[in-house]
């Protein structure tokens, strides 16, 4: 934004399951700072403010602030959302109950499988008399007498906090529902209120009810979270631009997020691939695996072309929601992962020791396992240096509480049952991410793959020499690269319009008339945003399918388009992601739009190339070597002593404040002109 280049800074902070990673960026130097604070679940604003303080800052320098925030995703997890009612056409109250017949694929033919119980019961989903068509035409008028009581007594016999209005055909006629919000916030002004032609403006009535739900679920909580953030930067003389990032890229103004926290849901992850989008430009490498491993989870996303895997429908504790969302394989495996035996089998994750108490190693009161005291274990971690030296970790008891928990039960040593750990953790994280690949039709061989997160180093050159990438790139900062990543996103307004038929039924005009429709909300967002003309971007797409196939394919739309031109794009992008084109009529299903307000980006400063001789080492460290599954004595460097050119060949371990590269004796690791290392085979091998 044009009034931010006045300020200094920019600030971004990111929530993870350990540590709240915070980043500030000079824009007059280039140069960025890092702080890390432990994550503080009880009240997670203030993690967020300790990481902040210990940066220093002066306020009023500060430009614009992003934010990452696991909130709501956590909220949904953890069922502490608030009390939700559901105001629903009469007769329909049980479609969000009712849902769709489907199942995990995990538990397609259990005997056992159980649906949970649903975020609103039964008695909270109350029907009122009215009633839009399919063509968005009244056939029953709203009954207002009903509405007002419905809420009454939501409110008063249930406690109700918040309500999700959610009536049919809602997405081509929103009167009814709009003038519902209007009576509830008149008559209770306290309540929040989530209207779903506000949020999705597409068919499907399960899916938009769900989608609302959520939203409602989480509003207060995000709502009060906001708030504490704001009142804790404006303590600060903070008065720049305050930003959360959203699930599909790009971020949301705060004000705005507030009464849409759904499409913040999974906002925590995406400033890593925001930036890994970013970064694969920069240095070159267009097709990416970025994979974020953290305290508690996974996260790997597919960057093709520059541009991550995008979808349109995600689902969250098994609800689905119409979102667009980064198409992320996520699972329950990161540093604080609880390895346990079950059964003689030997199993890591989903469960985390989080924070609070952490891993073992940590000294916080933690008494399980950790895939990190499992690194620790096998010598990959300095116990002495963590953090940089501010906090020593107990390897005596990492070790004990290992062998007590793993390896007696299964009658191994401490360091076979160390690497059994992350043999079980290799074989979950190779899976997930073949999802996303192999099961895509996509080569990993084919692409490199991205590191980051606090035990990203660790171990993700491990699942690239498993998987044969080209090579594992291990970026600058990498334990707070989602942090980092957040400093290049844009403010991203979308807007979505259901308009189901032929192509030559729809007609280009219409389809024209309506983008265009939605391209001026956009345009009028930006520039209350404060974003200039040029600054602004308008992109149009159209989710188009095969007349009779379910599912869409969203394509490019342009103003100069005409219907053939668009059916040839939609021909190409089926045959490149199915392998096949056919001659079947084509049909919209919705159009899409997506403003852009450009933020100025970071510039990467390149790395200083040595005048001569090799890196200093440190003093050699025995630890693992997968590639050789012994123990052997690794060279140890130290990150900020590695110039551009340089060489490194494994086993080493290269370490810096907040976290440490592991590589094995079949690899070698180079340092490019910007700093980041590419970890590859060794040619000798």
């Amino acid at each position: 934004m044009t009034a931010n280049l006045a300020h200094r800074h920019r600030l971004a902070v990111d929530i993870g399951g350990t540590f709240v990673d915070a980043v500030l960026f000079d824009v007059a130097t280039g140069e960025w700072r890092l702080e890390k604070s432990f994550t503080t679940p009880s009240d997670a604003a203030t993690g967020v403010g300790d990481a902040i303080r210990r940066l220093g800052l002066d306020g009023t320098t500060i430009g614009s602030f992003v934010h990452g925030t696991t909130l709501g995703l956590n909220t949904v997890l953890e069922r502490k959302g608030a009390r939700t009612g559901i105001l629903t056409n009469a007769g329909f109250e049980d479609i969000f109950e009712m849902g769709r017949y489907s199942r995990e694929r995990t538990q397609m033919y259990s005997l056992e499988y159980d649906v949970a119980p649903p975020l609103v019961p039964r008695r909270m989903r109350l029907g009122i008399p009215g009633r839009m068509n399919a063509r968005g035409e009244e056939i029953q008028p709203l009954d207002e007498a009903a509405v007002r009581a419905a809420v009454k007594r939501l409110v008063e016999e249930w406690g109700v906090r918040t309500i999700a209005v959610c009536y049919l055909h809602a997405y081509r006629n929103p009167a009814h529902e709009r003038r519902t919000a209007e009576i509830i916030r008149a008559g209770w002004p306290d309540l929040a209120v989530s209207v779903s032609s506000d949020i999705v403006r597409e068919y499907r009535e399960y899916e938009r009810t769900s989608t609302t739900v959520v939203n409602a679920y989480v509003q207060p909580i995000f709502r009060r979270y906001i708030g504490s953030l704001e009142r804790a930067l404006a303590a600060r003389d903070f008065s720049g631009a305050f930003y959360i990032t959203r699930s599909g890229g790009g971020a949301l103004l705060a004000h705005d997020a507030i009464d849409t926290p759904i499409h913040t849901i999974f906002s925590g992850p995406a400033g890593g691939i925001i930036g890994a989008a970013w970064l694969s430009r920069v240095i070159d490498r267009e097709n990416l695996i970025a994979v974020d491993i953290g305290g508690t989870s996974t996260d790997a996303c597919v960057v093709r072309g520059g541009a991550p895997a995008l979808k349109y429908q995600a689902a969250l504790a098994r609800l689905p929601l119409m979102i667009p969302t980064y198409d992320i394989s996520t699972i329950g495996a990161g540093g604080g992962s609880i390895a346990r035996v079950e059964g003689g089998l030997l199993k890591v994750g989903p469960q985390s020791a989080g924070a609070e108490p952490g891993p073992i190693c940590y000294g916080r009161g933690g008494t399980q396992p950790t895939f990190t005291d499992a690194t620790v274990v096998l010598g990959y971690i300095d116990a002495g240096g963590f953090l940089g030296g501010e906090l020593n970790l107990d390897a005596e008891a990492a070790r004990a509480g290992l062998v007590a928990k793993v390896a007696q039960p299964l009658g191994l040593g401490a360091i076979e049952a160390a690497r059994g750990v992350l043999d079980v953790t290799l074989a979950r994280t190779v899976s997930a991410i073949r999802e996303i690949t192999v099961e895509e039709g996509l080569d990993p061989r084919e692409f490199s793959m991205l590191a980051y997160g606090g035990a990203g180093p660790v171990f993700v050159p491990l699942v690239g020499r498993e998987m044969g990438v080209r090579e594992v790139i291990v970026p600058q900062a990498p334990s707070a690269f989602s942090a980092w990543g957040m400093l290049m996103t844009d403010l991203v307004q979308e807007y979505a319009q259901t308009m189901v038929g032929l192509l030559d039924d729809v007609g280009i005009d219409a389809m024209r008339v309506t983008a265009a429709g939605l391209a001026g909300k956009a345009a009028s967002d930006l520039e209350r945003g404060g974003f200039a003309a040029t600054e602004r971007a308008i992109e149009w797409e159209a989710a188009l399918r095969y007349f009779g196939q379910e599912h869409t394919l969203e394509v490019p739309l342009h103003e100069s388009d005409d219907l053939d031109a668009l059916r040839g794009r939609f021909h190409a992008a089926h045959a490149r992601r199915y392998g096949h084109a056919m001659s079947d009529p084509v049909q919209l299903v919705h159009l899409r739009v997506r403003g852009i307000g450009r933020n100025p980006r970071p510039r990467l400063r390149t790395a200083p190339r040595r005048a001569g001789g090799a890196p200093a080492r440190r003093a050699p460290r025995r630890a693992f070597c997968f590639a050789r599954r012994e123990m052997v004595e690794f060279s140890v460097y130290e990150r900020d002593t590695l110039c551009a050119g340089d060489v490194v060949a494994g086993p080493a371990i290269v370490e810096e404040a907040t976290t440490t590269l592991v590589f094995h004796s079949d690899q070698e690791a180079r340092v490019d002109e910007y700093g980041h290392l590419f970890v590859t085979r060794r040619a000798s091998t």
